[in-house]
């Protein structure tokens, strides 16, 4: 119930009313607004920054699918597993890097190549939830034709669904399915990596103004060797219309092969992904029509970043399928080999590596379907949570692929068994579409800079103490709650009984979280963006609660619905909390703690050492002086 002294304010009219974006009432630790279903920020780790519960997108489990979708998901379930075991050829893919034309034929007969294309223009029109299980299952078997796929019907295809113009879908959108023409996404450049804003390719108008002339190359193009429509990016110069300043604003364009000066050079010889090929891209004079600017001029980086993040999500279906064949390998290894006069299965840490390999599994897969699935029921606050899911997805896989290796001993390590090709194949994940460094940058400071928007309010809030009583009472309860240890989150109501526990381990890591946060932006205000130590340690904290919201959703859901694999989900969901709980105190203690401050110091001190003299900055215990 609101308080009986705070609800007066919100009908009252005249100068002291409260504002609905700045009040929020904490009396279950919901938005007051959110629950009114006023317009506000729905994420729930923006608003975890601010110390605020945001359960709109978390409780329950999203189920986006009517029964004829998952009817349609369904039917297609048994020709994309038939096409992996009877026409596609992963070890010849890897060993040749290149995919022969009738299993690329079988892929464009199939429509896993058009997936989120219209009916009507060509494509399957899937939804991102019916896209994940087609992706979950490609990467079970072959996770380098899974990106193959991925770079076209994703990156190379979203923009102009996102944010072309009827007529640009008209003509491109069939080309990209029934036409059988491959798309590409082409933003990094030689000297830009992940400071994408930063691109050195230009487009310059043309004298007669009907074209823009482009020149400059793009690197690591996932398919550039294929593709003959690319979603580009370069700079514009625009001259404000006030103040006769000229500026260079990126803008995204599309540009077809057939314009005359785009060239490709050879495939790069990679680790793994082998048959996926990624080329460099070189644009020498290419004049580009204008209607093929895709979105305004200047709105480049902003639709390179939704085109990034609305694809995320697919990395982690991928790797999903990936970490499955992992563990199904290595359960039938444990299960049959015998050491000692025992079956693997029987010893202890072998069945702590395959329960932890399993529950890594469990939450790429929950966060996979839970950020798909917001996205399908209209979510437009999902991109921290889409970065969270590509970080936790592309290291779980490493993690279980490495330790289903371990588990197989010298078979694991044996081509022949192919958990090599995996392993190979999942270490790029951690670095494209957002290097995970970076990715976890991007979650601290966002969330960091969401939270220190509250703050200004609630200063404003102090400066005009009438007008704004409401914000004030309900921010001074909440910190005054954490300082004494009283009033904190509870999410017990939206989980089930036997996960009571977890749950309580999961608020007791979001409360310690957002007074962390809130404690760094006090001490150090702007100058937070230099504490990268602690940044990533705020990250890591954000990626654990998020993954432990999740699968606390997941499993209520399995328990409420009595599924047969319910007592499984329990059990891995109470893991994981025990686990990441642990490991958020971790963190925690890293970031306030003096002495860990000093060792952050040390390193700093080494690390410059090394890269002062190129290399470590120790002698061998055998070198003389």
């Amino acid at each position: 119930m609101i308080h009986k002294f705070i609800w007066p304010l919100l009908t009252r009219r005249g100068p002291y009313v409260v504002r609905p974006q700045t009040v929020r009432f904490f009396t279950t630790g919901t938005s007051y607004f959110a629950r009114a279903g006023l317009n506000t920020n729905r994420s729930f780790l923006m608003n975890l920054f601010g110390g605020k519960l945001q359960t709109a997108e978390l409780f329950p489990y999203p189920e986006p699918l009517n029964e004829e979708q998952k009817d349609y998901a369904r039917a297609l379930v048994d020709p994309v597993h038939r096409f992996f075991t009877e026409v596609n050829d992963a070890v010849r893919n890897d060993e040749t890097s290149n995919v022969n034309s009738k299993t690329v034929d079988a892929l464009w007969d199939l429509g896993l190549l058009s997936v989120y294309v219209p009916p009507e223009l060509g494509g399957l029109g899937l939804c991102n939830v019916q896209s994940v299980l087609m992706a979950e299952i490609s990467g079970g078997y072959d996770l380098s034709l899974s990106l193959m796929i991925g770079a076209h019907k994703s990156i190379g295809t979203k923009g102009i669904l996102l944010f072309g113009t009827e007529q640009q879908k008209q003509k491109y959108l069939p080309m990209l399915s029934t036409g059988r023409v491959f798309g590409a996404f082409a933003l990094t450049e030689p000297g830009t990596g992940s400071d994408a804003a930063s691109v050195k390719t230009k487009a310059v108008l043309s004298p007669d103004r009907k074209h823009y002339i482009m020149n400059g190359s793009k690197l690591w193009i996932s398919g550039g060797g294929l593709a003959d429509i690319f979603t580009t990016f370069a700079q514009v110069e625009t001259v404000d219309p006030q103040t006769g300043e000229k500026r260079n604003k990126m803008t995204a364009f599309i540009v077809e092969r057939s314009f005359g000066g785009v060239t490709t050079g050879p495939p790069e010889d990679k680790m793994g992904l082998k048959c996926s090929v990624t080329n460099e891209l070189f644009l020498d004079d290419v004049k580009v029509p204008l209607e093929n600017v895709l979105g305004e001029v200047g709105s480049g980086f902003k639709i390179a970043v939704n085109i990034l993040n609305s694809g995320r999500y697919g990395l982690g279906a991928m790797l999903s399928g990936t970490m499955k064949t992992c563990i199904e390998k290595a359960a039938e290894h444990v299960t049959n080999r015998v050491q000692f006069q025992r079956n693997l299965i029987e010893f202890e840490n072998v069945q702590e590596k395959l329960a932890m390999m399993a529950t890594y599994h469990y939450v790429a897969q929950s966060l996979t379907y839970m950020v798909s699935g917001n996205m399908d029921k209209g979510s437009v606050d999902f991109h921290l949570e889409a970065a969270v899911s590509k970080v936790f997805c592309t290291e779980a896989a490493w993690y279980v692929c490495d330790e289903a290796i371990q588990l197989l001993g010298g078979n694991g390590f044996m081509k022949a068994g192919g958990l090599e090709r995996f392993l190979r194949d999942i270490r790029v994940f951690r670095i494209f579409e957002g290097a995970n460094d970076v990715l976890r940058m991007f979650i601290a400071l966002t969330g960091i800079q969401h939270a220190g928007k509250d703050l200004r309010e609630l200063q404003k809030a102090f400066g005009n103490p009438f007008g704004n009583f409401g914000v004030i009472l309900a921010e001074g309860s909440k910190r005054l709650g954490r300082k004494v240890g009283v009033g904190g989150t509870d999410i017990g109501p939206f989980v089930a009984g036997e996960l009571q526990n977890a749950a309580k381990q999961c608020a007791e890591s979001m409360d310690v979280f957002s007074k962390t946060v809130e404690s760094l932006l006090l001490k150090h205000g702007k100058g937070i963006t230099e504490r990268q130590f602690q940044l990533a340690r705020v990250a890591d904290c954000a990626i654990d609660i998020y993954a432990m919201v999740s699968i606390l959703s997941r499993a209520s859901r399995a328990v409420r619905l009595s599924l047969p694999s319910a007592n499984q989900e329990v059990l891995m969901t109470q893991i994981w909390c025990k686990e990441a709980s642990n490991r958020v105190q971790r963190n925690v203690h890293r970031i306030d703690s003096v002495a860990f401050n000093e060792h952050y110091r040390r390193m700093a001190v080494v690390a410059k050492t090394i890269s002062e003299r190129q290399g470590v900055a120790h002698q061998n215990p055998l070198e003389v002086n």
